[in-house]
């Protein structure tokens, strides 16, 4: 008489995901495999995020690659190796994206607000200061700030509000008259009839006006053509609406003369 082998055929009745071991002849135990379990005829596969959350940072996800296995990612906002996760300022980096003149401030997970300074006008993002100081900041008008600066003129410094109509630095740059002006001493005369006292006056306001009157004394006459405003039937104005703390800036294509 031979033994039988109750693991012989069809692994013993076992589940596939278990070991059939004979014990005594004609008997045998059925085992999970490593990974699953349940009582050898039934094995289920083990999934380890459903404990303990898989071992991972309470800040991090389990997510479950094969039988009592998983691999733990922190969540958006963490940094980690997923079973230790610490929390990431947004502001610890660039400011949080907000602007140098603002702060940063972390709020809710993943998210923060920028405020701008005191003495700085924006949304956060964009803060400006007042216009004088904005005309250094902006290659297109810091030529016009230089020559302010050559000639001391500090009218911009006032709590205004002003609104300047700045010649873009390519044409102050390359204007063959501004050195004859500057060799006659009526720079100054010219600048400020770049500039508006008494008034903030964004683009759409200029749309609706028609004449105003320069620090220097004469007027400005404003024209509306063709989605285009145009200053003494000369100069369009080609960036507008740089809001600062007392005034507003507009940049213009063309030298305005008195």
């Amino acid at each position: 008489c031979s033994a039988i082998d109750a693991c012989k055929t069809s692994n013993g009745g076992c589940s596939a995901k278990a070991e059939c071991r004979r014990t005594t002849p004609g008997n045998r135990v059925c085992v999970c495999n490593a990974g699953y379990t349940g009582d050898g005829i039934v094995c289920i596969e083990i999934n380890p995020c459903l404990e303990n959350n898989g071992g991972c940072d309470r800040n991090a996800e389990c997510t479950q690659t094969g039988p009592n296995q998983a691999v733990c990612n922190c969540l958006k906002g963490y940094s980690g190796d997923g079973k230790t996760c610490t929390y990431i300022s947004l502001c610890s980096q660039n400011n949080g994206g907000c602007s140098e003149f603002a702060i940063c401030n972390d709020t809710e997970l993943t998210e923060r607000t920028c405020t701008c300074k005191p003495n700085y006008i924006g949304d956060g993002f964009v803060c400006r200061g007042n216009i004088f100081q904005e005309l250094l900041r902006n290659s297109n008008t810091s030529r016009f700030y230089f020559h302010l600066e050559a000639l001391s003129i500090r009218d911009l410094a006032g709590p205004g509000p002003f609104t300047l109509f700045i010649p873009h630095t390519d044409i102050l740059n390359s204007d063959p008259r501004v050195k004859d002006w500057i060799a006659k001493g009526v720079m100054a005369q010219v600048l400020r009839y770049h500039m508006v006292g008494c008034a903030s006056l964004l683009y759409s306001d200029l749309t609706t006006t028609t004449n105003i009157t320069s620090l220097q004394g004469d007027p400005i006459h404003i024209s509306y053509s063709q989605s285009s405003l145009v200053l003494n039937n000369n100069a369009e104005i080609v960036l507008s609406d740089a809001v600062g703390t007392n005034g507003v800036i507009h940049v213009i294509n063309q030298i305005l003369v008195p």
